[in-house]
């Protein structure tokens, strides 16, 4: 049974989905076949798996005094009549009464979630439907019916209800608008997608909100639809998803949800070549990998770096640059050598093993360097002391519009770490002692004052480097002067 279950599972996953399985879904499916063949003892609970769940279980135990709603004339007659008997079939997961009659059930729910006030009544009343919409895909259908008949987006109320004071509400509410927004055909304007977008931003880089996982889980289901995944690299996306990864103490659960979400969008060829352009997401996807022992976060990471590597139209050789800059090879050689009972990480971990042992044959010495430089994690590596690199590269680091001396640049101004400021100020000196014209685009990138402010660090480290720097600028300066005297004469 439950093996059949699983192949269905993949079966009907829906057309355009990715290849590699949507564990979750399969996992859920298979979590209800066994409530329904008695393996589980039916409780009408789901797991808890977050305090979003936990918070539902509870308001789903709760008992609604409809009858006093209605006696105190704050419902009608017709609506305490279909709340009421929906409300005993919706706990045993009974919604042939929708089918039968979806208008009349919806129309009531709508109704009383837009007069109702009480906290616990509208929580209740979010739950059923989301339950509803949830266990019932013909429900779901019947919903977004009733919403085109209206001609009103089915999510318009519930984008009202994020601006309670009650988190159960607003968390609630935010899922159903993800639900809605994704599991049918009807899609969020551009502009409501970039209003739902900076909320969940903003809730998920509050200082305390117990009810991330939630935020996190809309981001989830949103990022499945490839038209929100654009939106959402507008918005900078990514940078906030890399900033709350690299927090401390976040727990194996949100890395997994998060990285997810980087999985997801790597899955657009075009997002795709745009992360591997962000500095900091494959260094931080290796240090996790480095550190975690939980499997599914392993999982999400070898498939993600597997995307990067192969999902951009022109796949070109820097995101294994920088992997391989990252260090993740040593990594993958011992990951690749372990028992892996999921064939997913096997094929994933033996791939990107393989693409990087490639591309590392082939990486020239300056390669090496430019990937170091982007990754932003300068160290003493061999090349940086190299007379021969640095007289036959040092012209290179014009390329690209100057873009790895704009990098080092910025890492002079705004890194924090010693080694990070002392090889940059190095390689800034060794720039312009080796390319004549050097000085003149230093100060046009204004990096000449800043190597001259790094003098004055609290590093001895940083301060020697600096000093040099500025020694090779003011020496260059000097053979300049001395070459037009000797040519005046």
């Amino acid at each position: 049974m439950l093996l059949k279950l699983l192949f269905a599972s993949i079966l009907d996953l829906s057309e355009g989905c990715p290849k590699v399985a949507l564990y979750e879904h399969i996992l859920l499916r298979t979590l209800a076949a066994m409530d329904e063949s008695g393996t589980n003892i039916h409780t009408g609970m789901t797991i808890a798996t977050s305090p979003l769940c936990a918070r539902a279980n509870e308001v789903r135990a709760e008992t609604m005094q409809w009858k006093s709603y209605f006696k105190s004339q704050m419902i009608c007659e017709k609506d305490f009549n279909v709340i009421s008997v929906f409300d005993v079939l919706a706990k045993e997961k009974n919604y042939e009464m929708v089918k039968s009659n979806p208008e009349e059930v919806l129309s009531t729910i709508f109704s009383l979630l837009g007069h109702l006030s009480k906290d616990l009544t509208v929580q209740y009343l979010l739950t059923l439907l989301d339950d509803m919409i949830t266990n019932d895909k013909e429900c779901f259908n019947l919903l977004q019916e009733y919403k085109k008949k209206a001609q009103t987006a089915p999510w318009v109320q519930f984008f009202n209800l994020l601006h309670r004071q009650d988190e159960f509400i607003v968390y609630q509410s935010a899922r159903l608008i993800a639900k809605l927004a994704c599991w049918g055909k009807i899609r969020l304007t551009h502009a409501e997608v970039l209003s739902y977008f900076e909320w969940l931003k903003g809730r998920l880089s509050a200082t305390k909100n117990k009810f991330r996982e939630s935020v996190v889980e809309c981001f989830q289901i949103m990022l499945r639809i490839d038209e929100y995944r654009s939106t959402f690299v507008e918005t900078d996306g990514v940078p906030s998803l890399v900033l709350f990864l690299l927090r401390e103490n976040i727990g194996f659960q949100l890395q997994y949800q998060l990285i997810f979400c980087v999985w997801l969008l790597s899955f657009n060829p075009e997002i795709a070549k745009k992360i591997n352009e962000n500095n900091a997401v494959v260094p931080t996807l290796a240090d996790i990998l480095r550190e975690t022992g939980k499997e599914k976060v392993i999982r999400v990471i070898l498939a993600t770096l597997r995307n990067l590597l192969e999902k951009p139209e022109e796949r070109t050789k820097d995101a294994a640059m920088q992997m391989i800059q990252c260090k993740l090879l040593p990594v993958l050689t011992v990951l690749v050598n372990k028992t892996w009972v999921d064939e997913d990480i096997k094929e994933d971990v033996e791939f990107v093993h393989e693409q990087l042992t490639d591309s590392v044959q082939d990486l020239s010495t300056f390669d090496e360097y430019a990937a170091e430089v982007r990754s932003g994690r300068l160290e003493w590596s061999p090349v940086h002391k190299s007379e021969k690199f640095w007289r036959e590269n040092s012209q290179r680091l014009n390329e690209k519009n100057y873009e790895l001396l704009k990098i080092l640049t910025k890492l002079l101004d705004t890194s924090q770490d010693p080694l990070i400021l002392s090889v940059s100020a190095h390689d800034i000196g060794e720039y312009v002692r080796h390319y004549p014209r050097g000085k003149r685009v230093l100060e046009t990138l204004g990096c000449k004052e800043l190597v001259m402010r790094r003098m004055n660090h609290q590093d001895p480290n940083v301060r020697y480097e600096a000093l040099l720097a500025v020694q090779k600028l003011m020496v260059h300066n000097w053979e300049y002067l001395g070459r037009q005297l000797n040519s005046s004469v």
